[in-house]
């Protein structure tokens, strides 16, 4: 458990000038984990019962983007993972501002080797936790066969990232991660292009012929998640590296103190929307798909991720408007945890049930599933906010 976050990085007297750099996190960070994670906590349910109970043609559509893409294409769902994989980058430079303002130093490639050490022990520590959170996710506790025990998950796969990324972050120059970033975006574009697969030939993107599936045939221990393929598999990681250097690159930006806020803002929209247009672009010649996690994915996702960031950023920390946001907060500051509990830990829904059943019968049949659905998300705040309270948070 860590101690309490720290009060907002920025405030609203200070927006045209270029923004203090002081130890915490930015609200607007913390806020948009939260929105992030709220959707497969509970958030997606409300809208499906709401979709359903309604029929209004604007929640309808709301509840189809609240499910994967079949195979290639993207929608809201599949950019909920590599958000939070985005966030956790840019939250890397701001956990190490102390530890570089106490060395006197104003980069992390500035570090020693022997001040990178302790840096690497510790991040490879975290990458293990996650790895094993997320075999326990998948039912590692249940000590199935090996070959019925999936090693993959989606918090394994933030930790390999992360780690990957960072060790970027820690031995490069800005311009260095930029690069670092386009060779393994083209890299990966080639050899899923170009590397043959025994039976089905190069460049052959379907879930049995794609590369990173053959390679998950062969190298990933224990069970895969589509039999032929793992959405989380080992080679689809790489390209995912870049999504959370990006994160990197954007906390680096709003770390600097040369540029005011509104400059900020404007650089992550403008850049934004340049990735997103460079991913349509990529996609016509790699398609879009978050199962290979293609670099037009990476690209088109990084670029809604900045958008997200900059609308969050200008409105929290620039424009000082937070306290909507708390809900989102309590999400955010705890998101692990409320992931772990929420994919099956803690059942919320037999608790709404037990607390709120009687309520729910005051409703039409056709409501009742959408109080339900609320009564959990309130059943997961409820559980939050007394952590909250009580300054418990769950950080790896």
């Amino acid at each position: 458990m860590s101690q309490q976050p720290s009060p907002p990085l920025v405030t609203q007297s200070n927006v045209n000038q270029p923004a203090p750099v002081k130890p915490g996190r930015l609200v607007s960070l913390d806020a948009l984990r939260g929105f992030d994670m709220f959707w497969i906590m509970s958030g997606e349910h409300i809208v499906h019962a709401l979709a359903q109970a309604t029929g209004w043609p604007a929640l309808v559509w709301m509840s189809s983007q609240l499910h994967h893409a079949e195979w290639n294409g993207c929608t809201f769902y599949d950019m909920i993972f590599p958000l939070f994989l985005f966030i956790a980058g840019v939250s890397m430079p701001f956990s190490l501002q102390g530890k570089l303002q106490r060395a006197g130093l104003t980069s992390a490639e500035q570090l020693s080797n022997q001040d990178k050490w302790p840096l690497y022990r510790s991040m490879l520590k975290r990458t293990l936790i996650l790895i094993v959170l997320g075999m326990i996710v998948n039912g590692f506790l249940e000590f199935k066969a090996y070959e019925q025990t999936r090693i993959a998950s989606v918090l394994g796969r933030i930790g390999l990232a992360w780690l990957g990324a960072g060790i970027i972050y820690l031995n490069t120059s800005t311009r260095g991660q930029i690069l670092w970033a386009i060779a393994i975006l083209l890299g990966y574009w080639a050899a899923m292009t170009l590397i043959p697969v025994p039976g089905f030939g190069a460049g052959v993107l379907t879930p049995e012929g794609a590369l990173s599936s053959f390679v998950d045939r062969i190298l990933l221990p224990g069970k895969l998640h589509r039999t032929v393929y793992d959405p989380e598999g080992l080679f689809s990681t790489l390209p995912a590296i870049t999504t959370a250097l990006l994160g990197m690159l954007t906390g680096t930006l709003l770390k600097d103190t040369h540029r005011s806020m509104t400059q900020k803002t404007l650089l992550m929209l403008g850049l934004g929307v340049g990735l997103i247009l460079l991913g349509l672009l990529w996609d016509q010649v790699f398609p879009i798909n978050k199962r290979l996690w293609t670099s037009s994915f990476a690209v088109f996702v990084g670029g809604w991720s900045l958008l997200f960031l900059a609308i969050f950023y200008y409105i929290i920390d620039v424009k000082g408007f937070h306290k909507w946001t708390f809900p989102f907060i309590l999400i955010g500051t705890n998101s692990i945890l409320i992931y772990l509990a929420s994919d099956g830990i803690i059942d919320f829904a037999h608790t709404a049930h037990f607390l709120f059943n009687g309520f729910s019968q005051f409703f039409s049949a056709n409501w009742q599933p959408v109080i339900q659905s609320l009564a959990v998300t309130g059943t997961q705040l409820l559980l939050l906010y007394a952590l909250y309270r009580n300054k418990l948070f769950l950080k790896i």
